[in-house]
């Protein structure tokens, strides 16, 4: 599976990496190397790791790959809730993100499951 930019889960990730960035301006400048950096990388990996998942030559490696974009999706809806809690921006700014993350991680599950029936 190589054509990785025709999945609608990767497409969505991609959105969520750039709606992340854009929240990222909202954080603190002191904030730059610690917490926006992280959150950063992690919103990165969802859509990097479902592509390189894609290029490899086997079913289960593209399911270990899924794998590690959920975590990655987990982690950052957790960072994301940690930047509300640490009072860096309201929790109507993360709502939306975190309804993206669930539906990433909803869509995550079925791409798994279909790609074991084949």
């Amino acid at each position: 599976m190589n054509k990785y930019q025709e999945l609608k889960i990767w497409n969505k990730a991609m959105d969520l990496v750039e709606r992340v960035y854009s929240l990222m301006k909202m954080l603190p400048d002191d904030e730059k190397f610690g917490l926006t950096s992280q959150i950063k990388r992690c919103s990165i990996s969802i859509p990097s790791n479902i592509a390189e998942g894609a290029g490899r030559n086997s079913k289960k490696e593209f399911i270990h790959f899924l794998s590690i974009a959920n975590g990655s999706t987990t982690e950052l809806e957790t960072q994301l809730i940690l930047i509300v809690r640490l009072s860096f921006v309201p929790n109507e700014e993360i709502e939306e993100l975190l309804k993206l993350c669930s539906e990433i991680k909803k869509m995550n599950y079925a791409l798994q499951r279909s790609i074991e029936k084949t």
